[in-house]
């Protein structure tokens, strides 16, 4: 998998591009991806992969002009288009599944296979989604993991939680990232999405981890009545990281679409 940058009309993004097959267009959630990231080197081996980085992610340059989620989806198509692809199939995960069903809405003629991995976009009161900008670092792995422990161990692998350094570059790259997230995550991740699920057209698989302590599996159904003709594949051991926890499952939900 390279890092590459493509020229849009707002930003050059960063990208990570890699394997061979259908072109596949793959949105990542607030906690960004890196080019080392063990799922896109599975969806590689049977896909033409691109994975954008959200401005402010990684190396990428901030982007003061994509203020809210209309620019978020517009700014992903523009990157699509300076890519060169015609209707890849679109793949998001949390709050890349927010935008790629926002895509998918708004462009309906453009998207003919989607595959959601646990979005955010709905809200439900009964049923609130835990606020990511209040959660400390140690309370994320019971969030986010089936296996909170593993997870933990994953998350500061080769790293001294204790050293000060680290500790520094977390937090200035966590405020760099979730700055960015916010104009769509912040103070709920609601924006409208709802009211436009009944616009997508595409084939589309809703993929959910059974332990999902994030945005807990009563959202799938949401997804599933919202969108005609969904198919939702629910992955046993696996929690809102599901697409680390159990990635073979993943890739084989996600392939159902070609």
């Amino acid at each position: 998998m390279e890092l590459k940058t493509v020229q849009t009309p707002h930003v050059p993004v960063r990208y990570i591009e890699g394997g061979s097959g259908p072109d596949l267009v793959f949105l990542h959630g607030a906690g960004g991806v890196t080019a080392e990231d063990p799922f896109l080197a599975a969806l590689a081996k049977s896909h033409h992969v691109y994975a954008p980085l959200v401005p402010g992610y990684g190396d990428s340059d901030e982007c003061p002009e994509i203020r809210d989620m209309l620019d978020f989806t517009l700014h992903s198509w523009d990157v699509v288009e300076a890519l060169g692809l015609k209707d890849p199939i679109l793949v998001g995960h949390s709050m890349g599944g927010m935008i790629a069903a926002e895509m998918a809405a708004v462009a309906p003629n453009d998207v003919s296979r989607l595959a959601l991995i646990a979005p955010a976009g709905l809200w439900d009161d009964d049923h609130p989604i835990p606020d990511l900008f209040s959660t400390m670092p140690y309370e994320m792995p019971e969030l986010l993991f089936h296996d909170a422990a593993a997870g933990a161990a994953m998350m500061t692998a080769g790293r001294n939680v204790e050293d000060p350094g680290f500790l520094q570059q977390y937090l200035v790259t966590n405020a760099r990232q979730l700055g960015m997230a916010g104009r769509i995550l912040f103070p709920i991740p609601e924006r409208g999405l709802q009211q436009r699920l009944y616009r997508i057209k595409a084939r589309t698989v809703l993929v959910w981890g059974d332990s999902d302590r994030l945005i807990p599996p009563v959202y799938a159904h949401a997804f599933k009545k919202g969108i005609k003709g969904a198919e939702l594949v629910s992955i046993p051991e696996a929690g809102h990281m599901v697409v680390v926890e159990q990635t073979a499952a993943v890739v084989e939900a996600v392939s159902r679409l070609g």
